[in-house]
Formats: structure tokens, C-alpha cells, sequence
């Protein structure tokens, strides 16, 4: 945790709030902080800065807040990800929130386990969480929207083409000839298949709706890799 966010119903005053829980542990336990420390914290959706530590005990901490600067910018790209096995799922949500993705479209395919949309960690508790994780790790505020779509085909024909107007168009897919693009810096929309890779049939879909082929390499890689890595070549985090 880099920072502490912030919910509005933390603040009992204009700049006075309390601590509880997970964060409290965290100020106790990895910081040690006491009276008179200062915190970085953010509101969440809002601005960050910091707190100076005015009380504290084992049940809660008071904070004197100063919000005054915008949390990082966010990256211009609307990610449509194949829904990950469960067990990468809370690495790949919080990845994408610490990479300032904002909006994340989790879609079925051919290769995605039906059991995989039953996972608990696709309820709104848990993926706001691991949201706010990946958020404390990169210093940001700004909450991703994150859409679930379980049935491919309606999801492409009557949804991405609207969707990913006006953007760069892209699909990772092993095997394609065009390179990966780097230093993209107008409106992008990614794609990325399920381990081993979208069907023929689902590439074809998606090409038809203008998005292009692109591969990284020979190395083929897990999709909690190649988020990453994909994020990282294709956009600058230079801001």
C-alpha cells in the first residue's frame, strides 16, 4: 500500500476522517506511524496528497487531510480481456487498476471455462477490492468501470463496433504478422485472448469489426504476463 484512499463516508468534517480496518493495520503494522506522522492519501475518484496522523489508537486513526493534486493520468485504452482462469483473477484486476486501465470489458470465449463466471472473485465486493489494491500500489484514485459479457458473439456484433469507435484497434494473437505498436498515445482499444489464444472463428469476428492482428514475439505467455507486458511496449507511462 502506497497510499491510503479514501471513501467520502471516511470524512466527519472537511478535512478530518477516520481510519479503520485494513488500513489501520497498515498505518500500525507496516508503516508505524503515530501522532504527528503524515500519510499520502486519495478520495476515491478524486484528488490525493496527504494527512497528518492527529490521533490514534487500536480501533481507528484520525487524519488532518490536504487534497490538492490529480492522482496519475490514465491510460487511453479500453481493455476487452477473456475472462482469466479464477485462480489469476485477483492478480489480473489489480494489474489492471495499477496500470491505469479505467475501463475493462471481461468477455466469454470458446477456451473460457463456463464455471470460470461463477468465481466468487467476479462479485462486486471482491472486485472492488482488488480494484482498490491495485490503486494504493500506483498512488491513483480513479476507480476502472468493469463490464462482465458472457456470451461472445452478441458481444461482438452488436456492441464493439460502437464501443471502440474512433480508437486504435488492436487483438494480441500469437502467430499474427504485424508487430506490436509502441508509444500509442490517442485512444486505443485492446484485446486479449484466453490461455492459448482465441479461435479462428473468434479472431475472424473480431478482425471484421477493424482490429488488427499483433503479436509480441515467439514467446507465448500467460495472460497475467502478457497484460502487462502488452500495456507497458504499447503505451507510454512516462506522466
Amino acid at each position: 500500500m502506497n497510499i491510503l484512499i479514501l471513501n467520502p463516508d471516511c470524512f466527519f468534517a472537511p478535512d478530518l476522517a477516520k481510519v479503520k480496518g485494513r488500513q489501520l493495520a497498515h498505518i500500525h503494522n507496516v508503516l508505524k506511524c503515530g501522532i504527528g506522522d503524515t500519510l499520502e492519501i486519495g478520495l476515491v475518484n478524486g484528488l490525493v496528497g496527504s494527512a497528518e496522523i492527529i490521533d490514534i489508537s487500536t480501533h481507528s486513526a484520525t487524519i488532518r487531510c490536504n487534497l490538492y493534486k490529480e492522482p496519475p493520468q490514465p491510460l487511453p485504452v479500453t481493455l476487452i480481456l477473456a475472462l482469466p482462469r479464477p485462480k489469476m483473477m485477483r492478480r489480473v484486476i489489480q494489474t489492471v487498476a495499477s496500470m491505469g486501465v479505467k475501463e475493462l470489458f471481461l468477455i466469454n470465449s470458446y477456451k473460457v471455462d463456463k464455471s470460470y463466471w461463477s468465481t466468487p472473485w467476479l462479485t462486486e465486493e471482491a472486485l472492488h477490492e482488488n480494484l482498490l489494491l491495485g490503486l494504493e500500489q500506483a498512488k491513483d484514485t480513479r476507480l476502472p468501470l468493469i463490464h462482465q459479457r458472457k456470451l461472445f458473439k452478441p458481444f461482438v456484433e452488436d456492441e464493439l463496433a460502437a464501443l471502440s469507435a474512433d480508437s486504435a484497434k488492436f487483438i494480441a494473437h500469437p502467430g499474427s504478422t504485424a508487430a506490436c505498436p509502441v508509444n500509442i498515445t490517442s485512444r486505443s482499444t485492446l484485446v486479449i485472448g484466453p490461455e492459448g489464444g482465441f479461435t479462428e472463428y473468434e479472431v475472424n469476428k473480431i478482425t471484421e469489426v477493424g482490429f488488427t492482428p499483433i503479436n509480441m514475439g515467439s514467446r507465448i505467455f500467460r495472460v497475467e504476463t502478457a497484460i502487462p507486458a502488452l500495456l507497458a511496449k504499447i503505451f507510454p507511462f512516462s506522466n
